[in-house]
């Protein structure tokens, strides 16, 4: 994880927990619409991958208890995580690209309404994702994977003054570029060559050489919309539209985006594909059904979005009848540190992965409510382009003052608690019962996010490895962890 210079350890923040009654007078507590629902509570768990699926992307009675425990705590809306809009192998993460898939999700929508009692929402968020590779060793890159070109010895002869590369035996090249130094190869191979060395090779949908890429825009929103009816199908109360992070319809958003098709260059371009997904997604679900959109308020990257494309976006999103805005921060590839041989790059390893899931080892600003200014910005837009569609605030997130001061203040209209809701998915009802001095405070060490790193099974270090010979307890496939937090009794 990317790291500050000389960065400032913080405490998590000190608080006075409300009474019951106080909690209930509380806006936080109050009902909000989103769309034809009501929430009973603006409090939100947003989506979290526990990799908890099967390989083949269906629902597991490990995803039902995850969910299911989330919902004892009766938030006012819960999201599942990111599920894969097509039927392709992504690991065990749940997928809805086939109507085999509906079963299990229904399982998982009727689980959450028992454990909630019928309190608590329930959404699904939907993404689409390109090929990303695992950086190879460096032998089997030169021998298989490096496409040789003249170019490349052209690049050697200069490089050694010596034109008899021009006539060299592949094989011999291969083998040279195996042992080459640094330097050589950085004068031989292209930008994406070494990256795909270096890094892994990844798809970006500006690859137009590509007629998967190029066709993106044809096919994506019809993807998209099927999707969305499987979730209505379900029993969803809605979907989320992904368009956040390092995925692709972020990267059609991002003003690194330049296919010169229409569907990159101005923001106008940017925006027209999100546009068009969601409205095929709106066309086929109809009306009376929540389609709400997750995007960033900043990229964080070099030449990526900033607040301004944020604002732009969020005003478009909601004219074109969105009905809530949620809103993150950074986690894209372009600044993530170099994996380990064997492994993929993972997009929140560099300072945009940091600001998205920033810890207590901050600058002096510090990880608490860290992009609530963004948020509160894109909602101003919203507002004086004359919509109400409702903003949703999340990233370190933590006590109830903090939350009813952001919903206070105006800056959003929904607060989202994502570590927090992790370290003990009860916080909800504790606070809103005056018992708030029982709950189990996330540190913000980013112990869960170095789980999904690794795609293990996320848990939280404040209570795996807790009552480990309390009976039933579902263990980690290591063994040496509990998948749920001890049960709380109100």
């Amino acid at each position: 994880m990317w790291r500050f210079d000389n960065p400032i350890r913080h405490e998590i923040p000190e608080t006075r927990w409300p009474t019951a009654e106080e909690a209930a007078r509380a806006l936080l507590f109050q009902p909000i619409k989103i769309g034809p629902i009501e929430l009973e509570s603006r409090t939100w768990v947003p989506a979290m991958v526990p990799w908890r699926a099967t390989e083949d992307g269906l629902v597991t009675p490990d995803n039902l208890d995850w969910y299911g425990r989330f919902a004892q705590g009766q938030p006012g809306a819960l999201v599942v995580e990111a599920t894969g809009v097509r039927d392709i192998p992504s690991g065990p993460l749940l997928r809805i690209g086939h109507d085999r898939f509906i079963p299990g999700l229904r399982k998982l929508v009727e689980t959450v309404r028992q454990a909630s009692g019928g309190h608590t929402r329930l959404l699904i968020q939907i993404i689409d994702f390109l090929s990303v590779k695992r950086r190879p060793e460096k032998v089997k890159f030169f021998d298989r994977f490096l496409k040789l070109e003249s170019r490349h010895k052209y690049a050697l002869a200069e490089a050694f003054e010596d034109e008899s590369w021009l006539e060299k035996d592949e094989a011999l090249i291969r083998a040279f570029l195996k042992d080459a130094p640094e330097e050589i190869l950085e004068r031989v191979l292209d930008e994406r060559e070494l990256e795909s060395l270096r890094f892994g090779y990844r798809e970006r949908v500006t690859d137009m050489d590509l007629q998967h890429i190029r066709e993106l825009p044809e096919v994506l929103p019809g993807i998209f919309a099927a999707a969305a009816v499987r979730a209505r199908s379900a029993g969803f109360d809605g979907v989320e539209l992904h368009y956040a992070h390092a995925y692709t319809m972020a990267s059609f958003l991002s003003a690194r985006n330049n296919r010169p098709d229409g569907y990159g260059g101005s923001r106008q371009n940017r925006a027209r594909l999100p546009l068009e997904v969601y409205a095929a997604v709106r066309e086929r679900v109809g009306n009376d059904y929540v389609v709400g959109v997750r995007f960033l308020g900043d990229e964080v990257i070099a030449g990526g979005n900033r607040i301004e494309d944020a604002a732009y976006f969020g005003v478009e999103f909601a004219r074109a009848g969105f009905d809530y805005l949620s809103i993150s921060k950074g986690g894209k590839f372009e600044d993530a540190a170099q994996p380990k041989v064997g492994h993929a790059v993972y997009p929140y390893t560099g300072q945009s992965g940091y600001e998205c899931m920033p810890t207590v080892r901050s600058d002096a600003r510090g990880p608490f409510g860290r992009s609530v200014p963004l948020v509160a910005s894109i909602k101003r837009a919203v507002g004086g382009a004359g919509f109400r569609t409702p903003l949703i605030a999340a990233g370190g997130l933590t006590t109830f003052e903090q939350a009813e001061a952001i919903l206070q203040s105006g800056d959003a209209d929904i607060a989202a608690l994502a570590r927090q809701a992790l370290a003990d998915p009860d916080w909800f009802l504790k606070v809103r019962l005056g018992r708030g001095g029982e709950v189990r405070r996330c540190t913000y060490t980013n112990y869960c996010e170095a789980l999904d790193q690794m795609h293990k099974q996320v848990t939280c270090k404040l209570w795996d490895r807790v009552n480990l010979d309390e009976p039933e307890i579902t263990l980690s496939s290591d063994g040496k962890r509990r998948l749920l937090p001890p049960h709380w009794e109100d």
